[in-house]
């Protein structure tokens, strides 16, 4: 599908593109073409007698029904020859209006001044599409005649194309005219791929549509033919993926509200932050809601062109996500795929980069923290505090039902009398409490408790009676709300350390209880090993609060397990007939809730009361640790207000743009390995690694998005897949599914129940499957040259260095899992610790645009089964620069590309649109829409330019910064 707005489909320099997001397609049901064809032109008449002409052919379509003229397709310019071979085919997609009457005129030109678009008429000829499916060998010969009808002014050579399959006879026949002209390509261009394409599947529509084709033939190094396929597809996913996101977004902040209202009352102070809090999640949710909306009402492409970056109502939407394959086919050779996503840096660009991205925002914001803590009277609690809250918020959540669910199941099974069933309940209904219990067992959910004590009513009253005469205490009620303190610029109080109702550091030391039999000693060391909360920014227990209440609360969960445990014991006890002794009960300490029951009675009556004990239990429990956990969560939002929600609205805008990209080439991964054993094997043992290759410079606005897209790479790694069985095979029930909340989401892929049997138990039975997302960087374009020369490139450096260890651990967790015969295998059979080791080198080497990082990052992920992204600003111009010179190197090192056509391969490859598409295709570039033009790659003319005018540029900031220098110095 080409774009209206001007943004290709592959980049800018790429496959033919346009704004739209297309993509190479993983698993298609392909068309054929009604006609595909390319053309050739013999003995071509020039204007003048000695010079050879420049020529092009323009194709136009006359419908015989209506008789009008419509511009179809047109070549590129073949200069100084009689006899161009073109290398850009015509082709008719079964969409196409066209009919065995349909007649196609073809007019051939001569470019004398491209600049100029200065041309002259030679000839044209004109045949009807029935002609040319009737024709010999599937072929015709056309004489060009003069605008006057009379001259001939040479031929043209209609040659339909059947790319479908390669005949041996052709593999082993090359032309002397084809060597002996330019040695070029036959180029055949399609919106549909051949029908005898292997990539067949009854998955398709679900998640990659609208193909674009673009077919070539190569010569290898022993003067056989290769052919060459690339097919690129628009993704659902763009769409898709983020407004799943948003809902869940929407519903995660409105189960905060709820949670916060649940508090209950509060002292006016901590009740005005809640208020404040409350009205910041509402904005929030009423802006998702309303983008949503607007979401919802888009039809259409699937894709955002990158005109459209800073639309709002776009802004959660990747840039230019498609997927492009390229498909190798070489004479009685194993066909080869080369897959790659290519997407627009995730990054929040409506928002801006005045302050920096993501990165850099989340640091001072957490480096500020501390103050605002002290300011607004709350407790400051670290990012790993906060996070712990929030799993402890989900665990509950999430286990209490299940729990209550077994447990249900346990009673059902005694009363069938069923031993084997209460076994296997009961087993599971212990591992499940005793991971709800380890849940809790954490200082921060006690602490938390002790702070929601003294922010109550009851004790600030409390508290401000006991207060010495003549002390000049704070009253909560005149702490402003946070937005009004920030208004007043008024400063924090003297002591940092002091909270609401909490006692100076002169206090008794915080009282850690034991969890396992209610004891208390003073000690600050955590039992799971995690940091414990400061001293100074720790709530010390009260004597009016029992602080050994939690702990007594905590452990009748573990009471009442026991006591279910020992019911179940002494009923297979007393299952067998023989056995009518009854046996010591195994826990004195449950003798007198066991005894009470009847031994001899319904196994249901005896179960019974123990189940629903243990469920009351865990529901008290439960209400206890959501209230503060919620309360932790109150005081970091009040905290962090304005500015905390802001940044997790970026946070949201850039980990939707990442995951979106992510789930889109872990589904082509999937589709494309479906019959890998090996891959399957790796995918459940170990995971795959997903390389984002990204271009941007360290210069100006794209710091701030290098910024940004570090943390929604790295935030991927909160993402896991799981594979499912499909309801049916319709096209809408193989669409992903996202379900979990911001600190873990799990992506739900769907399969037709076929192919889901096709899989390894482990994955049919629900295994999370883990990605190991890296991110390599390396600017190329002239802003990264000021950057390398005047700026600082520590960043790069940084996450260069951080996600070459993640790849290092990756292999090695591989290595340890995975034999070596699951890999992939390779003509260039370079050793992988090889490969690591040199890339490791690289990255530490001091090194202006060292782009070997790249092309080993690249290298490895491709031989470890892994996914590849490439990405720059807007997935145009630098992005299709370095996915097609990959292409081209593929063919070289492992399918023995001719020498003599790597240049010809990479200007095809670069080639965009012809001109009669050029003005509804391209963003506001006219060096590039001067480049397509010319079907040449932008490259060739615009990088040189762009340096000269860097040169110039730098020479101008030297003589400024002397001049400023030398004025400084004699003043």
């Amino acid at each position: 599908m080409m774009e209206e707005e001007g943004e290709p489909l592959t980049g800018g320099d790429g496959l033919t593109g346009g704004d739209g997001l297309t993509g190479a397609g993983v698993i298609l049901i392909p068309k054929l073409p009604h006609v595909e064809f390319s053309l050739e032109c013999r003995d071509l008449i020039g204007s003048g007698r000695d010079r050879k002409p420049n020529a092009l052919v323009q194709v136009a379509v006359i419908d015989p029904r209506e008789q009008y003229l419509v511009s179809h397709a047109c070549t590129e310019i073949v200069e100084g020859s009689r006899d161009p071979l073109f290398l850009t085919g015509v082709t008719f997609p079964p969409e196409y209006p066209a009919s065995p009457e349909t007649l196609v005129k073809l007019t051939v030109y001569d470019v004398r001044d491209k600049a100029r678009d200065n041309s002259s008429f030679l000839g044209s000829a004109t045949f009807s599409v029935s002609d040319l499916l009737r024709s010999k060998d599937d072929q015709l010969t056309l004489n060009l005649r003069s605008s006057d009808g009379v001259l001939a002014v040479g031929t043209v050579l209609v040659s339909r194309v059947n790319m479908g399959e390669m005949e041996e006879g052709d593999v082993d026949h090359i032309t002397a005219d084809v060597q002996q002209a330019q040695k070029c390509t036959l180029v055949c261009e399609s919106s549909q791929a051949t029908p005898n394409d292997k990539d067949n599947s009854p998955l398709t529509g679900a998640v990659f549509k609208n193909p674009v084709c673009k077919v070539y033939k190569f010569q290898t190094v022993d003067s056989k033919w290769m052919l060459v396929r690339e097919q690129m597809e628009e993704c659902t996913l763009s769409f898709s993926i983020p407004r799943q996101l948003l809902h869940l977004y929407i519903q995660e902040d409105m189960r905060r509200i709820q949670e916060l209202r649940d508090l209950g009352e509060l002292s006016p102070h901590w009740d005005n932050l809640r208020k404040e809090v409350i009205g910041r999640y509402g904005q929030v949710i009423a802006a998702y809601q309303e983008t949503l909306a607007e979401l919802n009402k888009i039809t259409g492409p699937s894709f955002k062109p990158s005109c459209s970056k800073a639309q709002r109502y776009l802004e959660f939407i990747p840039i230019n996500l498609h997927t492009q394959r390229m498909r190798v086919t070489c004479p009685r050779q194993t066909d080869a795929f080369y897959d790659v996503i290519t997407v627009g840096a995730p990054a929040a660009h409506f928002q801006g980069f005045k302050g920096g991205g993501l990165q850099r925002l989340l640091s001072r914001h957490e480096a500020e923290k501390k103050s605002f803590s002290t300011a607004y009277q709350c407790i400051y609690y670290s990012p790993e505090h906060t996070a712990k809250a929030q799993e402890v918020l989900h665990s509950v959540g999430h286990l209490q039902p299940l729990i209550s669910g077994l447990a249900d199941q346990l009673l059902q099974a005694a009363q069938q009398h069923s031993m084997a069933g209460l076994r296997e309940a009961l087993k599971t209904l212990a591992g499940k409490t005793e991971q709800f219990v380890h849940a809790l067992k954490d200082e921060l959910v006690k602490s938390a408790l002790l702070a929601l004590h003294a922010a109550q009513p009851s004790y600030v009253t409390k508290n401000q009676n006991q207060t010495l005469p003549g002390h000049q205490g704070h009253s909560h009620q005149d702490h402003p709300s946070p937005s009004q303190r920030g208004q007043q610029g008024q400063s924090p109080p003297q002591n940092p350390g002091h909270s609401p109702g909490q006692p100076s550091a002169t206090d008794s030391p915080v009282v850690v209880c034991n969890n396992v039999d209610g004891g208390s000693q003073t000690a600050p060391i955590r039992e799971d090993g995690q940091t414990p909360l400061k001293r100074q920014d720790s709530i010390p227990c009260h004597k009016e609060y029992d602080e050994e209440e939690w702990d007594r609360v905590w452990a009748d969960v573990a009471k009442s397990l026991n006591c279910v445990i020992a019911m179940v014991d002494k009923l297979q006890e007393q299952e067998p007939i023989s056995n009518n002794q009854e046996q010591p009960i195994p826990k004195q300490v449950l003798a007198d809730v066991i005894t009470s029951h009847n031994p001899e009675g319904d196994w249901r009556e005896q179960l019974c009361p123990l189940v629903v004990r243990l469920k009351e239990c865990v529901a008290e429990v439960v209400v206890r640790a959501r209230r503060a956990m919620t309360f932790v969560l109150l005081q970091e939002a009040a905290c962090s207000i304005p500015q905390g929600l802001f940044l997790k609205q970026r946070r949201d805008v850039v980990f939707s743009q990442a995951l979106a990209a992510l789930a889109c080439g872990f589904v082509m991964r999937l589709y494309a390995g479906m019959e890998d054993k090996g891959f399957l094997r790796q995918l459940h043992l170990v995971g795959l690694v997903a390389q984002f290759e990204s271009l941007l410079s360290t210069y100006s606005e794209e710091i701030g998005m290098l910024e940004d897209m570090e943390v929604g790479i790295s935030d991927l790694h909160r993402v896991a897949f799981k594979i499912t069985q499909a309801k049916t095979d319709d096209p809408c029930d193989l669409q992903p599914v996202v379900i979990g909340r911001r600190e873990h989401y799990t992506v739900e892929v769907p399969l037709p129940r076929l192919a889901f049997q096709m899989l390894p138990h482990e994955i049919k039975e629900g295994k999370a499957l883990q990605v190991y997302p890296v991110l390599f960087n390396v600017g190329i374009n002239e802003q990264q040259t000021i950057a390398d020369r005047f700026g600082d490139i520590s960043l790069q450096e940084r996450i260069n260095q951080r996600n070459f260890e993640i790849l290092d651990s990756y292999y090695k967790s591989l290595s340890d899992k995975v034999p070596s015969e699951c890999l992939p295998c390779f003509q260039t059979r370079t050793d992988l610790k090889d490969l690591l080791g040199t890339l490791g080198q690289n990255v530490v080497t001091k090194k202006r645009k060292n782009v070997e990082i790249l092309w080993l990052a690249g290298t490895i992920c491709r031989r470890l089964n892994g996914i590849r992204f490439t990405s720059c600003k807007s997935a145009k111009d630098r992005t299709s620069m370095s996915v097609t010179l990959e292409q081209c190197a593929l063919l070289r090192d492992e399918h023995q590309l001719n020498k003599d056509y790597f240049i010809r391969a990479l200007d095809c490859m670069r080639s965009r649109l012809t001109q009669g598409e050029v003005v509804c295709q391209w963003d506001s570039d006219p060096e590039a829409a001067c480049s397509v033009a010319e079907n040449k790659p932008a490259s060739r003319h615009f990088y040189p330019i762009a340096l000269l005018l860097v040169s110039s540029h730098l020479l101008v900031v030297w003589l400024i910064l002397s001049l400023v220098f030398l004025l400084a110095k004699y003043q």
